[in-house]
């Protein structure tokens, strides 16, 4: 009895989408949690409007969401699809990276520096904050992981974790807070996952990213001129693509010019 190639990729696949999906569910409560100083194991999950405590039954990423229809089983309200859809994002990140990757030493990685993002966009959006308590442990991991799996040159990741706490803490005192204390940290970890190049590249696309999605709730009237705006999202978005694309992009602008 063997198991084919096509047949291993299936199985592959399966496990991708159980895991990220449950690993989903995670974030939503470590993002939630952290930052007002509660335990990530206890208490269990409960219902925000009831009490209730959650059952197995209600803790089914995404598909408890879509079978109980968005509601507490318990109490009827309504339920945030804040969580089922932080869930989904992990899937696709899983996804992505397993299409670009395969299942080698970098994806679990990859994964890591996914998870870390999507942590730091629940709460930067919740809480407009980016917690040290996420920042630090996370930065700690990634030096491991690096240590032991690194495609680029370890200079990558120094030069790395260097400029990009350095290039945020400049615009942070140039700005007078207009750039927040976590972006700085945050960048740092970002240049350790990723590299210098690649995390100068996320941080040109993450400008271009806030400015425009700023622009567009501005004149939506969602946020307020001068208002504070969670950068943290734009980030997420701009170094996620730096990270998988931000090689290729690189060798077309050299091209070019």
């Amino acid at each position: 009895m063997y198991i084919n190639l096509l047949e291993l990729d299936y199985i592959q696949k399966i496990y991708i989408i159980i895991l990220s999906l449950f690993i989903g569910s995670f974030l939503n409560v470590v993002a939630l949690r952290i930052p007002k100083g509660e335990s990530i194991v206890s208490p269990p999950s409960r219902c925000t409007s009831c009490g209730h405590r959650l059952g197995w039954l209600d803790l089914i990423p995404v598909l408890s969401f879509v079978f109980l229809r968005g509601r507490c089983r318990y109490c009827g309200d309504r339920v945030s699809p804040f969580y089922a859809v932080f869930e989904l994002l992990a899937l696709i990140g899983a996804w992505i990276l397993y299409d670009h990757f395969g299942m080698n030493w970098e994806f679990p990685v990859g994964f890591f520096y996914i998870c870390v993002l999507l942590v730091i966009t629940i709460t930067d959006l919740k809480y407009m904050r980016i917690p040290d308590k996420i920042v630090f442990p996370s930065m700690g991991a990634m030096l491991l992981l690096r240590l032991l799996i690194h495609p680029l040159p370890y200079w990558q990741y120094i030069l790395g974790f260097f400029a990009g706490g350095l290039l945020l803490l400049l615009i942070a005192l140039v700005s007078r807070g207009g750039m927040g204390g976590g972006d700085v940290k945050l960048f740092a970890f970002i240049g350790l996952s990723i590299g210098l190049y690649q995390m100068l590249l996320g941080f040109f696309f993450a400008c271009l990213l806030g400015s425009i999605f700023g622009l567009i709730f501005i004149r939506l009237g969602i946020y307020k001129r001068k208002s504070p705006i969670p950068f943290g999202p734009y980030i997420a978005m701009g170094c996620f693509v730096a990270y998988l694309w931000g090689t290729q992009l690189w060798e077309m602008y050299a091209a070019v010019f």
